[in-house]
């Protein structure tokens, strides 16, 4: 008797508790995964945001995805630190008519620089780096012999801020290089399919587009380096480091690097569709092989922080809610870290992460690539959202903004939001609570 009381007491403490541990549906080294220890979007169902407040806002949602033809779309709203609104809309998988649900994964795309943006400004408050400190030349903190390779001597000017604000020099003037994977190898005289070091090696063989720090050129790059910035001072691989640096610690288990090849996917993710006519491209890998972007022309292991992240909308806007300044729920980062994150340097460079910010306390990050679109956007009233698709458009990165108009209309429909709080809920299943199935103490540890 006083073992099941133990027994039952433990489970309910790590519900409540979110016990932090990287969650996932699909197999992950050195992660226990039992029934008791789930992620809040596994937790939840569609029917928990069904509800006659929101009717309307459903309408105005399928009918844009009927309109852009959209397969599906994830669509989580937080208001005054709560998780109010958590659901999925059309399909993950079209052929099998499979609906999308609240533990849907999504490639967030360029929201993943938010992630790095965030590991970086916990690596200067944990005091293992300033985002003064060069990045290249012997100086640098990447002065490998990997990186020693520099044709232009401004790249050993660039700092670790520079690169955070897309003011390091670097420029898609002549096609993006996260994007010439083929391209790129040939240059550099290896095989296919190419890592993120060959990548950043071919662009230290370049000319700089300008001096670090004049201006600023929106750069993927920047942020593929700076996921080696990461991995080089947390002596760990970057994604580990995230996972047990900002989400685990901010109770969220069930994000993920991603993987470029639909055969890869973890078992929760979405398939990704392009629009009707969109055009096929020589694979990364170099096999010759003609494909969509979406499913092996892109080389997603090798955006990894620059826009390789797939995430639940539930899991995602809780990430929001770990960086926003608010007391409503704890932050990972120091209210110092978050403005300074969110101010636009004098010289009117990007903000740190985010793609844009008002004084207002309007802040949103804006993510695309073929097969997917996501927004995050926060709002000083206590309301924020997030909504992703698993399908693109003609639109490129401009859809977002069509996303944008969608979710003003979406909210301004509802007048109430449910009183409840996603954040804590827990469905009580049976293979969850039987006490027969619980997992040792040992299993935890």
């Amino acid at each position: 008797m006083v073992r099941r009381l133990v027994s039952i007491i433990i489970v309910v403490v790590l519900v409540i508790l979110d016990q932090t541990l990287s969650f996932s549906t699909q197999e992950a080294p050195a992660v226990p995964i039992n029934n008791s220890i789930e992620a809040v979007s596994h937790r939840i169902s569609n029917k928990l945001s069904d509800c006659d407040q929101t009717k309307r806002a459903d309408k105005i949602l399928n009918r844009f995805l009927r309109r852009w033809e959209v397969a599906g779309a994830t669509v989580a709203v937080v208001k005054d630190g709560k998780l109010v609104f958590a659901k999925g809309y059309g399909y993950s998988d079209v052929d099998k008519e499979k609906e999308v649900v609240p533990s849907s994964l999504f490639r967030i795309a360029s929201v993943s620089k938010l992630v790095t943006a965030t590991a970086i400004m916990k690596l200067q408050e944990e005091g293992k780096l300033h985002l003064d400190d060069y990045v290249f030349g012997e100086h640098g903190i990447l002065n490998d012999e990997a990186y020693s390779n520099i044709k232009d001597r401004r790249t050993k000017r660039i700092t670790v801020e520079h690169l955070l604000r897309h003011s390091s020099g670097f420029s898609s003037k002549y096609g993006d290089p996260m994007f010439l994977p083929l391209a790129i190898a040939k240059k550099m005289k290896v095989e296919p399919p190419i890592d993120a070091q060959t990548t950043i090696q071919f662009a230290l063989s370049r000319r700089l587009s300008f001096t670090p720090g004049t201006r600023g050129s929106y750069s993927n790059l920047g942020y593929a380096i700076l996921e080696k910035v990461i991995e080089k001072l947390a002596e760990k691989p970057y994604e580990a480091y995230v996972q047990t640096h900002i989400l685990n610690p901010s109770g969220i288990f069930d994000m993920h690097l991603g993987k470029s090849l639909q055969k890869d996917h973890f078992p929760n993710e979405v398939n990704y569709y392009e629009q009707s006519d969109a055009i096929k491209i020589s694979s990364f890998d170099g096999s010759g092989k003609t494909v969509f972007r979406s499913n092996g022309g892109n080389n997603l292991e090798v955006l990894g922080g620059a826009g390789g992240w797939i995430a639940s909308g539930a899991e995602l806007i809780k990430f929001m809610m770990a960086i926003d300044g608010d007391d409503t729920l704890p932050d990972i980062l120091s209210k110092k870290s978050i403005k300074y994150m969110t101010t636009p340097n004098k010289l009117g460079h990007s903000p740190i992460g985010w793609k844009g910010t008002r004084g207002d306390g309007t802040w949103w990050r804006t993510g695309t690539l073929a097969g997917s679109s996501a927004l995050l956007k926060h709002y000083k009233n206590g309301v924020s959202y997030v909504i992703i698709t698993n399908s693109s458009t003609w639109r490129g990165s401009d859809f977002t903004k069509d996303l944008s108009v969608l979710m003003t209309q979406f909210l301004r429909s509802v007048k109430e939001w449910p009183d409840h709080d996603l954040f804590n809920h827990f469905e009580a299943r049976q293979e969850v609570i039987a006490l027969d199935k619980l997992p040792s103490y040992q299993d935890w540890s």
